[in-house]
This record gives C-alpha cells, structure tokens and sequence, in this order.
C-alpha cells in the first residue's frame, strides 16, 4: 500500500477530484493549507524595492508571502500508485511554477474499523 500526498492550487480540486474518480479511486480527503514553494525571483519588484517604490515593497511585505494550497491525501494499493499519480498529475499540470508537488509513502497496514478487515481488503469498497 502507498500513501500518496500531493499539493495542489485550489481551483483545481474539483478537476482532481474528477480525475481520481475516472481512475477508479473515489477516496481521498482534502485540507485547506498555505504554503509556497522555491518560486521564481521576479527581479522587476526587487529592483523596485531597492529603490524605494513603496508598491514594490509592498509586494514584497516582511517574509514570503504563503499561498492558499490543497493537501489531497489517499491510500492505494501499489499496484494503483502509478495511475493515481499519473491522474494527478493531468488534472493539475498548467506548466507554470505552482502547479504543486506529489509525495508517495510506504503503508505498512491498514484496518477497516467496522469490519476489522486489514491490508488492502480495507481499502476496497
């Protein structure tokens, strides 16, 4: 079993959401986080700032400025990682800095509550 952890722009949960469940996999759960990742330098605002532009350090503000994000999370079998993941990476990809990440863990088990089912049993519908 994979844990599959990705980082996505809000505005594209739905199509994830979509996308999963095109695959077979309707099961995941969603939460609303901030963050940012390296980005890119846009030098204009910087030379702006050195000058004293009061909108340019305004942009800027003290620290990097976090962004609203998505973590999707959901557990898959292995043998289910590589289309999840590819189905992700579809509904998310624009090609632009911010588009996200995708983390993929090692499950050792997993225990259906209600049945006591365990392994990948518990995953099933």
């Amino acid at each position: 079993m994979k844990e599959i952890m990705a980082v996505i722009r809000p505005e594209k949960v739905n199509q994830t959401r979509q996308a999963l469940q095109e695959v077979g996999c309707g099961s995941f759960t969603a939460r609303k986080v901030q963050g940012r990742g390296r980005g890119k330098v846009d030098f204009k605002v910087l030379h702006g700032a050195e000058e004293g532009r009061d909108e340019a350090i305004a942009h800027l503000g003290v620290s990097p400025r976090l962004l609203p994000k998505r973590l999707i999370t959901l557990i898959v079998k292995d043998e289910e990682k590589d289309k999840v993941v590819q189905a992700i990476i579809n509904a998310n990809k624009t090609g632009n800095c911010g588009d996200g990440k995708i983390f993929v863990f090692p499950i050792n088990d997993a225990i259906r509550v209600r049945t006591g089912e365990r392994g990948d049993s518990a995953l099933t519908e």
